[in-house]
């Protein structure tokens, strides 16, 4: 936890609290990344608001990092085939568990859905376990 940082915290926090308020009362969706990103794909509504949402995800870092570079430093413990893997096993979540951490964490805990507050109490823990498992039995 070497860069850890609450004040860098808090704020980004408070930015996706606030992008995820902004989308309901504008567009009245949730702020799910992958229902977001899975409706640009598959379904024929209106896909304007949801091109902006995934540009600004895009957008957004680059105009941070233009302002201090070290925020696009990201470091992965595994590589290669585990993180081809690790990928295809969030995504194969996101559709059993009817969306993402952003999705459930963000806006469905907000909103008191049960489906939501089991579905994060479900990705916490898996994902404390799997980082646990690969400590012990990888020595990452």
């Amino acid at each position: 936890m070497e860069n850890f940082s609450p004040i860098s915290a808090s704020i980004g926090g408070a930015m996706i609290g606030l992008a995820a308020v902004w989308l309901m009362a504008s567009v009245g969706r949730i702020a799910g990344i992958s229902g977001i990103l899975g409706g640009m794909i598959q379904k024929n509504d209106n896909k304007a608001w949801r091109l902006s949402f995934f540009i600004g995800l895009i957008i957004g870092p680059q105009f941070m990092a233009a302002i201090d570079p070290r925020i696009l430093t990201i470091e992965f413990p595994v590589e290669g085939p585990f993180l081809i893997i690790g990928a295809i096993l969030v995504g194969i979540g996101t559709q059993l568990g009817n969306g993402c951490t952003s999705g459930h964490g963000i806006c469905g805990n907000a909103l008191s859905s049960r489906r939501s507050i089991l579905a994060t109490i479900t990705f916490m823990t898996t994902g404390i376990v799997t980082v646990l498992l690969t400590k012990v039995i990888g020595g990452v």
